[in-house]
């Protein structure tokens, strides 16, 4: 092994990662692994499927941070640090190629031209955030198509949420200074705003225009409101507040997003692998994996510092083209923001700890009551869903000893099938799922539910066969005869009659709960496959309406919603719709109120 710094990559017997792991100095930090093994259990359990190991030398610490990073995302080695993070982030964006900007909810890529303020930590806490802007600053939140096909204000205008720039109902001056005074509150520049608010009040109040003044006192309110809730104490610029808090090997990182002084939030992260782990360096592997896809901001304030603070630092600064910090604050506000941080995490880990004891209690009820011969491991539930045979959608949740492994969780479009047919669809989607699985030579769950009786049993043993896949167990979950939760019949290969559980069975409340997650996640997908055909079908049943024009169409209106607001004249607005099929159109969308 080479004595520089750089990566290096231990594997098992089948070429699978099974730690990543970085050093300044690659051969004494693997001797160290193996001299480790005599005392430590973790580490003696790694070296003994170690059966390979690869190292990359990088030029510089920083460039072995990085690629440590990366490596560990890619392949999510068992013996790392892992953080289960696969969302990504909710931004407000501010557009800018418009006369008329508008604010939106933005989540993904941010290729458009414009200002992303965030990140947030949840959806909900970007949606509110909206809707408190709408009360105080009158910018249109609709997207640019409904935008341009407008006639007349819309619901927005009339309860005043919007300043109805679509029908010129405001000024393009007044409009664009509604958008600066925005901008300013999502910088956090509120004293700013405030003061110039209090001016232009006190100059209405002087010149006797007191329905303009008392706007003025009513936004001027308001923003202060929102100040206050928001604030941070001693608060400014742009700062993420990290503190992580471990207990019975157990480990939370809680982190708030503080960005021009507001607090917009805050989000609980539990990694894996953390047993054993001393804090410092669970939470220098929770920043490098965090930070990996997103901004950093030019300060982090963290509880403790990470193992490698100074290194990690240098990388993130050079990621971003800027100098960031990573700091624990000793002495004032910033301590007492950490502090807030950690109280967080404090409780977030206790009630993990909590649901964590009772969730090991349910998968051992479970093991207990269907006899398997050890706790499972990994489980996977099957539903299909449709309305009359149409649109059939097959769903496949996942959990694991931690609960629901959302990333894992799968749909499946039923393609080949009679409609209705729920056998068959859900013996193709068994076989789609677990041919899959056995090509790949994947992870086989220990136990798979398929919800329904002795029927979608008797196909997942067939489904089993002909894939000759063994040591899986089956189990068929149905409702009872009067469909009442808690009287669930359930069945298993080689029995002839279901059994039931206790209705106050920990085990029949764990089947509950991943049958009625598997019915949810089919449901939803098949509620959007089913929109989807019929809004294509839509246009498909009119004459003169081919692929082309029915593209224009959803283009120009944005989607069927807005197709069926239109006139016959907004209609013929379309690049080939004439007059004629404009009228066909219309009436289709109107006629007896189909559409």
């Amino acid at each position: 092994m080479p004595t520089g710094p750089g990566v290096y990559r231990m594997e098992d017997a089948s070429g699978v990662v099974v730690y990543v792991g970085k050093a300044r100095n690659i051969r004494a930090r693997i001797r160290s692994h193996f001299q480790n093994a005599d005392t430590d259990p973790k580490a003696r359990a790694m070296v003994g499927q170690i059966a390979d190991i690869q190292a990359t030398l990088t030029h510089t610490e920083t460039e072995a941070l990085l690629l440590e990073s990366n490596l560990i995302k890619r392949h999510r080695p068992r013996y790392n640090v892992l953080l289960r993070d696969d969302k990504s982030y909710p931004y407000i964006f501010l557009s800018r190629n418009h006369d008329y900007p508008r604010l939106a909810f933005h989540r993904g890529p941010q290729k458009e031209k414009g200002r992303y303020f965030g990140p947030y930590p949840s959806a909900s806490a970007v949606r509110e955030t909206l809707k408190l802007m709408q009360r105080i600053f009158p910018v249109r939140q609709c997207e640019d198509t409904f935008f341009a096909n407008r006639t007349r204000p819309c619901l927005q205008y009339q309860i005043e949420r919007c300043s109805g720039p679509c029908t010129g109902e405001v000024g393009f001056g007044t409009y664009r200074e509604f958008v600066r005074q925005a901008e300013l509150f999502l910088d956090g520049r509120n004293e700013e705003l405030t003061n110039e608010l209090t001016e232009r009040m006190e100059a209405a109040s002087t010149n006797m225009r007191f329905e303009e003044a008392a706007r003025l006192r009513d936004q001027i309110r308001a923003i202060r409101r929102v100040q206050e809730n928001q604030h941070v104490s001693g608060g400014s610029g742009d700062h993420d507040v990290i503190a992580v808090r471990m207990e019975a090997g157990l480990a939370c990182v809680q982190v708030f997003f503080i960005r021009g002084g507001r607090n917009l939030g805050n989000r609980g992260f539990f990694p894996q692998h953390t047993e054993g782990v001393p804090p410092e360096e669970v939470l220098q592997a929770f920043l490098t994996q965090f930070y990996d896809d997103k901004p950093v901001p030019p300060s982090v304030v963290v509880n403790q510092p990470p193992a490698e603070q100074q290194a990690l630092a240098e990388a993130l600064s050079e990621r971003m083209e800027r100098k960031v910090t990573i700091t624990q604050p000793q002495r004032g506000e910033k301590r007492h923001w950490v502090a807030m941080a950690a109280h967080n995490a404090d409780n977030a880990l206790q009630r993990r700890v909590s649901e964590e004891a009772g969730l090991a209690e349910r998968y051992q009820a479970l093991t207990d009551a269907l006899g398997l011969e050890a706790v499972p491991e990994r489980m996977e539930c099957f539903d299909i869903s449709h309305t009359r045979g149409e649109g059939p959608v097959g769903s496949c949740v996942v959990f694991d000893r931690e609960g629901p492994r959302k990333s894992d969780y799968r749909r499946f479009n039923v393609r080949d099938v009679e409609p209705g047919d729920d056998y068959a669809a859900m013996e193709e989607v068994l076989t789609r799922r677990y041919g899959r699985l056995k090509r790949e030579e994947a992870q086989l769950p220990d136990l798979v539910i398929v919800d329904g009786g002795r029927g979608q049993l008797n196909v997942a043993e067939r489904a089993f066969e002909e894939l000759q896949i063994e040591g899986v167990e089956l189990l068929g979950v149905a409702k009872g005869p009067e469909r009442r939760p808690g009287e669930e019949d359930l069945w298993r290969p080689g029995k002839d009659r279901a059994f039931s559980l206790d209705p106050y069975s920990k085990a029949l409340h764990l089947l509950q709960q991943i049958r009625d997650e598997a019915h949810r996640f089919a449901v939803s997908g098949h509620r959007q496959r089913r929109s989807k055909i019929r809004r294509e079908s839509a246009l498909d049943g009119i004459p003169g309406v081919g692929g082309k024009r029915k593209k224009a169409l959803l283009h120009h209106f944005g989607g069927l919603k807005g197709i069926r607001a239109a006139g016959t004249e907004d209609l013929q607005k379309v690049e080939g719709i004439s007059r004629s099929l404009a009228e066909r159109i219309y009436a289709e969308f109107h006629a007896g109120g189909q559409g």
